[in-house]
C-alpha cells in the first residue's frame, strides 16, 4: 500500500474539514448529496465523453496503482541482468532459454526469447522499444483521464453553485432561508475544487510517476539484454545499468 497517497488524502481532507469546523462551519452544512451528485456525475460524465470506453475502463482499473503499487526494484533488475549476462558468457546465449521459460515478467520473457533466437541487435532494440512505446501510450490515457477530470470538476462545481443560486433567487419571498440557501449553493463549488485538487490531479501525478518508474525498468532491461547479446563483460554491464538507477 502506498502510504504517501493515503496519508496525503487524509491530511488534505482532515485539514480542510478541520479548518472549516474551527471557523464555526457545521459539518452537516458540508454534506450535500445534491451537490455531490452534480459534481461527480457532471465531472465524470464530461470526462467519459473525452475517451473511448477501453481507455475509461483502463483508467478506472489503474487507479489501484496509486494506492497499491507494484514495487519496482531497479537494483534487483540490475542483479537479474548480471546473472543472465554471467550465465550467457559462461554457457552461451542458448543457456538463457530456460530463463525465458521460467521468468514471469512478460517483457523480460519476450526479450530473452528474442536474444536466444539470435535476432539482430537493432531489430531487438526496435521490437522492445515498440513494446515500451505501446505501454506508455496505453498508460498515458489513464493519466490524461484523471487530469481531464481534474480540469472539469471546478467548472462543474460552479455550475452546481449557479443552479443552487437560481433556486435561491426563485424563493426570494422567504428571506429567512436566503443565507442558508446561498451557503448550500456554494458547497458544490467546494466539492468541485476538492475532487480536482485533492483526488483527480494528485492521482494523475502519482500515476505519471509510476509510469516513469516502469518505463525506466524496461529501458534498463532492454539495454541489459542488448549488452548480453553483444557479449559485453558482466561488470561493464553492471556499471552501465547502475547509471540508470541514480536516486531510485
Amino acid at each position: 500500500m502506498d502510504l504517501a497517497t493515503i496519508i496525503g488524502i487524509a491530511i488534505a481532507f482532515g485539514s480542510i474539514i478541520g479548518g472549516a469546523i474551527i471557523e464555526g462551519v457545521h459539518f452537516s452544512a458540508l454534506v450535500q448529496p445534491t451537490a455531490a451528485l452534480i459534481v461527480l456525475g457532471g465531472t465524470f460524465g464530461a470526462t467519459f465523453v473525452c475517451f473511448p470506453l477501453a481507455s475509461i475502463i483502463g483508467a478506472l482499473k489503474n487507479i489501484k496503482i496509486a494506492f497499491l503499487p507494484t514495487k519496482v526494484d531497479h537494483e534487483q533488475v540490475v542483479k537479474d541482468i548480471i546473472n543472465y549476462a554471467t550465465k550467457a558468457r559462461r554457457n552461451g546465449l542458448i543457456s538463457l532459454e530456460q530463463e525465458a521459460q521460467s521468468v514471469r515478467d512478460p517483457f523480460i520473457k519476450k526479450g530473452i526469447s528474442l536474444v536466444v533466437d539470435g535476432i539482430d541487435p537493432q531489430k531487438l532494440r526496435e521490437t522492445l522499444e515498440a513494446d515500451i512505446m505501446a505501454y506508455e501510450d496505453h498508460f498515458k490515457h489513464s493519466i490524461e483521464f484523471y487530469e481531464a477530470a481534474g480540469g472539469f470538476a471546478p467548472t462543474i462545481g460552479i455550475i452546481g453553485a449557479v443552479l443552487g443560486l437560481i433556486h435561491v433567487m426563485g424563493n426570494l419571498s422567504d428571506t429567512s432561508k436566503l443565507g442558508g440557501g446561498i451557503a448550500v449553493a456554494f458547497v458544490a463549488t467546494i466539492y468541485g475544487l476538492l475532487v480536482a485538487n485533492v483526488i483527480c490531479l494528485p492521482i494523475g501525478s502519482k500515476l505519471k510517476i509510476r509510469m516513469k518508474e516502469e518505463v525506466l525498468r524496461r529501458v534498463m532491461i532492454l539495454e541489459g539484454l542488448i549488452a548480453i547479446q553483444n557479449g559485453e563483460n558482466p561488470h561493464f554491464i553492471e556499471q552501465k545499468l547502475m547509471a540508470y538507477v541514480g536516486g531510485h
